[in-house]
């Protein structure tokens, strides 16, 4: 079994050491850099109750709150049906590695981030260091192991994520009135450590995580990495609290440095600063940057717009609006990873199938304009704008014809039409004859003009003064239209 001191010395040995000046060499994986798409998997406990999201575990001990309500309605007084006796429940009859395996390949993902454990501090894997995971319990499933190989089989690159910062509050809610959590809890028990909830956006707010606890997180960040190997480290928010710089730093270059052992490239997935810029990938959830960035990026969203786990009252998102945030993300040097839900008993519902199925789809005729595609030197052009931040999803954007995003593969500029209403003439105005070969506009020569899809249909074009014009004699439908220019 891992120890602290093995995890030092390791972290310790190069070529990567814990400060940022060192893990500031960081180097992209270039898959990475290619994949532009990748499914998030949120499932555990909090899927067995399927109410409202996945911080169930917390909010049914805070009165007052939906949760708390209906789990006393429906399960009776916390104190007598606590969290952890969700476990029995969850057996994950219908889970099937293969199958979902399958469903991401359908999708187009080129790789994978199932939760390997959420805020509640259900492991979804096989430990050493606590009894209370899916291997042991529940399931009596290594499901992370088992879909590790099931992916991997299908050629999709396997990843994970680690929510266990928010542990350290998580469940402290439960200690003021009489539940199951109880006051006298110990290292090894479900709910510990069960301390007050703090002002979880203050990077310095009290009480600090103890020694204890941060020891016993960077164990279990560093079991995942040597058992499964995985290729990117997502870490939720709350890892870039203070009191976890030390410990982050070491966890960084263990990290880094076991993937120098593979021979693999690695990477952590980080948001708000939680590391030195450089030294790993940014995230931003639910949100996007509005401008196409030097640097790569991932944005994190979910098919529904209400929760990351399956519940029963989801507000799903049309394929169509998932599509245009990809490319959106895709056109401006970034990456989207889309979470999916499965149900406690490890199906998932025909909705999350018809979705992934539709996007796959897409992906299958106008993927060509995504996959290992750089950015333009403009992300796009029209009157919808993106506005740069994390939670940017309460509305969805009402895109036209006129709102285009551009791409570059090989010889060809793509240009997305993001919403193409079903019009069979479209107009790019950054592509217009420019009289000043001084200004920054566009000087190319176009050799042909394609719409990917309908390539057994004529489509004419010609470049005048106010832009680069595409005429189709077939209906283009609601779903983004690629526009493929070859130039020469």
């Amino acid at each position: 079994m891992i120890n602290l001191k093995e995890i030092k010395q390791i972290a310790n040995q190069g070529p990567y050491y814990p400060n940022w000046q060192s893990l500031g060499q960081f180097e992209l994986p270039e898959w990475f850099k290619k994949a532009k798409f990748g499914i998030f998997i949120h499932w555990g406990l909090y899927s067995i109750p399927a109410f409202n999201n996945e911080w169930y575990s917390r909010n049914m001990y805070i009165k007052g709150h939906p949760e708390y309500e209906h789990h006393r309605k429906t399960y009776g007084e916390q104190k007598d049906f606590g969290y952890k006796d969700f476990i029995p429940s969850f057996t994950a009859d219908k889970f099937d590695a293969k199958d979902w395996a399958k469903l991401i390949k359908l999708s187009g993902a080129k790789y994978v981030f199932p939760v390997a454990e959420h805020h509640d501090g259900f492991q979804m894997y096989k430990s050493d260091l606590s009894e209370w995971n899916s291997y042991e319990k529940g399931p009596k499933i290594d499901v992370l192991g088992e879909l590790k190989s099931a992916c991997e089989n299908e050629n999709i690159r396997f990843c994970t994520s680690s929510h266990r910062a928010e542990h350290w509050f998580f469940m402290g809610h439960g200690r003021e009135f009489e539940s199951d959590i109880g006051e006298n809890l110990e290292k090894g028990d479900f709910y510990w450590p069960a301390m007050p909830e703090p002002d979880n956006q203050n990077l310095f707010s009290e009480p600090y995580p103890s020694q204890e606890f941060l020891d016993d997180w960077l164990l279990r960040i560093c079991e995942i990495v040597d058992r499964y190997q995985p290729k990117l480290l997502y870490f939720d928010w709350w890892i870039q609290h203070e009191a976890f710089r030390e410990h982050l730093k070491i966890f960084a270059a263990y990290y880094y440095n076991r993937g120098t052992q593979w021979g693999e490239k690695v990477g952590i997935c980080y948001k708000h600063d939680a590391m030195m810029f450089g030294s790993g990938i940014v995230e931003i959830e639910r949100g996007k940057f509005g401008e196409a960035q030097p640097f790569y990026w991932q944005t994190d969203t979910a098919i529904a717009r209400n929760s990351w786990c399956y519940t029963t009252t989801l507000d799903y998102k049309k394929p169509k609006e998932i599509i245009q945030d990809l490319i959106e993300a895709v056109s401006k040097n970034g990456n989207m990873l889309l979470n999916i839900g499965p149900k406690g008993d490890g199906s998932f519902s025909a909705t999350d199938q018809q979705i992934i199925s539709d996007i796959g789809g897409w992906l299958a005729i106008n993927g060509e304009g995504i996959y290992e595609s750089k950015p333009w030197r403009k992300s796009g052009e029209g009157p919808t704008k993106i506005v740069s931040g994390q939670f940017q999803e309460a509305t969805v954007k009402q895109y036209t014809q006129e709102d285009i995003r551009f791409t570059v593969q090989g010889d060809s500029l793509y240009a997305y039409i993001m919403n193409p209403m079903n019009h069979q003439t479209f107009m790019i105005s950054s592509l217009k004859v420019s009289a000043d070969q001084n200004l920054p506009e566009f000087h190319g020569i176009i050799k042909d003009v394609t719409v990917l899809g309908i390539d057994d249909v004529f489509v004419d074009w010609e470049i005048s003064n106010e832009g680069l014009i595409v005429r189709s004699q077939k209906p283009t439908g609601e779903y983004p239209l690629t526009i493929k220019i070859k130039m020469r």
